[in-house]
């Protein structure tokens, strides 16, 4: 597959008038395995819901689960002389994902840092948006290419970071949240996803084990620090490409704080 044709002195001061995005948002871990891009798709969907124009940039070019989450079949996006135009979900989510540029979903995508890099910007840059509330942006697990590029490049809001009980992800995920701030992205949300489960009795099991949150709150400061149970519904909507008849109050909340969050760029 080859990169995406740019034509900035045509496209660009064009698309300009075309796009306005109030704000975006990071979703991000450093680990891979957390339920990230779940999480993004369902925060898309929820602030959809809610009356957001909302859009979802996959960065995570090499591996990309977007499209496949929301049901959006390969090749689903359309180009003209101004730009790409996203594909829209059934619920309104306007998205934009390599996936959606191959002839077949699990085709690989090899490419090396730069040609990531770039991608990245013409996803973001050569897109016809249009109006958006906010846009979700979900990240790949590290701090390398992906991230690097969406840092600098894009105008960054603020960032949801997941994570999961076990140690092992809260010690990775302590290298994204030192990496926003270093940046000085406000960190609006910590989600530990797959946090527990509750049996029929209405008791709750930690499966992989007790939470670490309290272990992250010297980097986390007073942004909320949501807990999401472990949900077989929400695997079952996954699989089948419905993420969007999922309802979360978790979620909802978290949504609901990113529209409340005055948006930098009006």
């Amino acid at each position: 597959m080859k990169s995406i044709t740019r034509r900035a002195d045509v496209r660009l001061p064009q698309l300009k008038q075309f796009n306005q995005v109030g704000q975006v948002i990071l979703v991000m871990s450093g680990k891979g395995g957390v339920g990230k891009s779940s999480i993004a798709a369902l925060l898309a969907a929820s602030l959809s819901r809610q009356g957001a124009k909302t859009g979802l940039l996959d960065a995570d070019i090499t591996g990309p689960s977007i499209p496949k989450l929301f049901g959006l079949p390969p090749g689903g996006l359309r180009g003209g002389e101004l730009g790409m135009l996203p594909a829209v979900t059934p619920g309104g989510v306007r998205v934009v994902s390599t996936n959606l540029l191959l002839k077949e979903a699990d085709l690989p995508t090899v490419w090396r840092g730069p040609l990531i890099a770039a991608t990245i910007r013409q996803f973001w840059g050569d897109t016809i948006w249009g109006k958006l509330d906010t846009l979700i942006v979900d990240l790949p697990p590290g701090t390398s290419d992906a991230a690097i590029a969406v840092l600098n490049y894009l105008p960054v809001s603020g960032a949801v970071v997941v994570t999961t009980p076990q140690e092992l992800a809260g010690l990775v995920v302590r290298k994204a949240l030192k990496l926003l701030q270093n940046k000085e992205v406000p960190l609006l949300a910590l989600v530990e996803n797959m946090s527990y489960f509750t049996d029929s009795q209405g008791a709750k099991i930690e499966v992989f084990g007790p939470s670490h949150l309290d272990d992250l709150a010297d980097l986390t400061g007073s942004a909320p620090r949501i807990q999401i149970p472990i949900l077989p519904a929400l695997s079952q909507a996954a699989d089948a490409g419905a993420v969007e008849t999922i309802h979360l109050p978790e979620i909802d909340r978290i949504a609901a704080l990113l529209r409340s969050t005055p948006s930098p760029n009006p």
